[in-house]
């Protein structure tokens, strides 16, 4: 399962490959990584990889998460979408509920649940 992390936090990606070093290893799932919601676009229209999943933060310089939401549910209806945020507060999750999110999870993330919800996607 190809799935995409947007999220303007680089240190990230060692935490992503350091709690899914088993699913990496036996090729369950397969990451990428990208720092802001215009890089997602960009990756997006050049993909080439089956694309399953994207996991994207709310809050990011430039274009927010919410925004990045609303473009991939235009676009690309058939991606699921989880949105991350440190902050749980009801307007980003209605709004994020009101452009398509699949999933709503707050920080810090938790990792065994994030799994669960993974494999329900397999």
């Amino acid at each position: 399962m190809n799935i995409m992390v947007v999220d303007d936090e680089q240190d990230i990606t060692l935490l992503f490959k350091q709690k899914f070093r088993r699913e990496i290893r036996k090729n369950k799932v397969k990451f990428s990584f990208v720092f802001s919601a215009e890089d997602a676009l960009n990756s997006l229209e050049k993909q080439e990889n089956h694309l399953i999943l994207i996991l994207a933060d709310i809050n990011m310089p430039g274009m927010n998460g919410l925004e990045l939401l609303k473009i991939i549910k235009d676009n690309y209806p058939e991606i699921k979408v989880f949105m991350i945020t440190a902050y749980g507060d009801d307007y980003n999750y209605q709004t994020a509920i009101q452009y398509g999110a699949d999933d709503y999870l707050t920080k810090p993330i938790q990792f065994e649940h994030l799994k669960e919800k993974i494999s329900e996607l397999i």
